[in-house]
């Protein structure tokens, strides 16, 4: 209850280059600063490898055939070249890293959330369980298998990805499995002010509800990648704003200046006494929750296209990560 950890959240530009590993080579170096600043655990953007694809929210899906590929070519294996990375770096320094990637597997693109112990470990692969809007054309659908959460050398962490927020029995999930801290992830650099807006609301209502700490972070970019992306001044004002990177206490209090210009980190002291604090008042999924009302059925076993012979048997849990995923 006395414990305490040093966090981030960091809000960066993707690299766009051919091979998508100039972002991953930038957010090897982040975490190598972060660390420097004692940081024991961070979290990076929604997808922010390679990029996230704004160009499907500004262009109708018959033209956007070549990018789309693009983003394939450029996507994240797992595991592959990208976790061997961001593992060996999260390893050297220390520290639990979330990550969120544009993940291939076979002919489909997948929002996908990594979990990274201070080991280098990846410890969890969740996919986004539904693309919002214009991303349905880019992505696949998650499964409730990767509604876990899972112990790391920071705590207890789950994750989810932008609007999966507005998703209450997502979020109950991962509360009913004491999560001590959620990571949130959006794509940033989008919408505008009222997407930051509204972002504030949903992570300090989650911390308050959860009675965890939230860490979110938002991508960032700059005038010329927006200018690049668009191709167009009268498509690039629906590429600003809509950034809110900031550290959520139990709570419900900001504990750091939100970052929603630029890039950097955000950085905070997380006192774990303080979730003891809030549950002893109001813990949702205990003492306040009513199951002989109101309870929540979570199918966790992944979505496959075939079956085996030899699967588990339903209800029993499979043994490996790539199993689970």
């Amino acid at each position: 209850m006395n414990r305490m950890i040093r966090a981030a959240a960091a809000q960066i530009a993707p690299v766009f280059d051919e091979t998508g590993l100039g972002t991953v080579g930038k957010i090897c170096r982040t975490i190598a600063d972060a660390a420097q600043q004692g940081v024991q655990i961070i979290v990076f953007p929604e997808t922010i490898v390679p990029y996230y694809p704004y160009f499907s929210f500004i262009r109708p899906a018959f033209r956007m055939g070549a990018e789309h590929l693009a983003l394939y070519d450029r996507a994240a294996v797992v595991p592959g070249p990208v976790t061997e990375m961001v593992g060996a770096a999260a390893r050297a320094a220390g520290m639990v890293v979330v990550l969120g990637v544009n993940e291939r597997d076979g002919g489909t693109l997948y929002n996908t959330q990594l979990v990274f112990d201070a080991t280098g470990e990846l410890i969890l692969k969740r996919r986004k369980i539904t693309p919002t809007y214009h991303e349905r054309m880019v992505w696949g659908q998650g499964d409730g298998a990767g509604l876990r959460v899972v112990d790391s050398a920071a705590g207890r962490i789950g994750a989810l990805a932008c609007w999966e927020h507005y998703n209450p029995l997502a979020r109950y999930a991962l509360m009913t499995q004491h999560e001590e801290i959620h990571c949130a992830q959006f794509p940033g650099s989008l919408v505008g002010q009222v997407f930051a807006d509204q972002m504030e609301v949903t992570i300090r209502h989650h911390a308050l509800e959860s009675g965890c700490f939230v860490i979110n972070a938002t991508g960032w970019l700059s005038d010329g990648q927006i200018a690049d992306i668009a191709g167009d001044p009268a498509l690039e004002g629906p590429l600003r704003g809509g950034c809110f990177t900031a550290i959520v206490s139990p709570e419900g209090k900001l504990l750091a200046e939100p970052r929603c210009e630029g890039e950097g980190l955000v950085i905070a002291d997380l006192d774990f006494g303080l979730i003891a604090k809030r549950k002893r008042m109001m813990d949702s999924v205990g003492h306040y929750a009513r199951p002989e009302l109101l309870s929540l059925l979570h199918d966790r076993r992944p979505a496959r296209t075939v079956h085996y012979p030899d699967d588990p048997p339903e209800g029993v849990e499979p043994d490996s990560l790539q199993d689970r995923t």
